[in-house]
């Protein structure tokens, strides 16, 4: 149901307020699983080490995705990175 006044469109199940509150608690409960990686990527990415499509991979030295650390960061191949695994 509509609140405070509020009018779907035809084709919408919910009002804005509505999607709000849902995308907020979706938020708390599905948090990526890969988002240490993508930051890892993402630093080496603005450090010019690593560019879009470029078929290279960020590893971590020690297997631990969220010890982000410099040193533990090192820049290979995708197929080296697999077979590292």
């Amino acid at each position: 149901m509509a609140e405070n006044g509020e009018t779907r469109s035809k084709t919408a199940h919910r009002t804005k307020s509505q999607m709000s509150r849902h995308w907020q608690e979706y938020g708390k409960k599905h948090k990526p699983k890969n988002r240490s990686r993508k930051r890892a990527r993402r630093l080496m990415e603005k450090q010019g080490k690593v560019r879009k499509h470029d078929g290279k991979e960020v590893d971590h030295k020690d297997g631990n995705a969220k010890n982000n650390k410099r040193s533990n960061l090192r820049i290979m191949s995708r197929s080296a990175n697999r077979r590292k695994g």
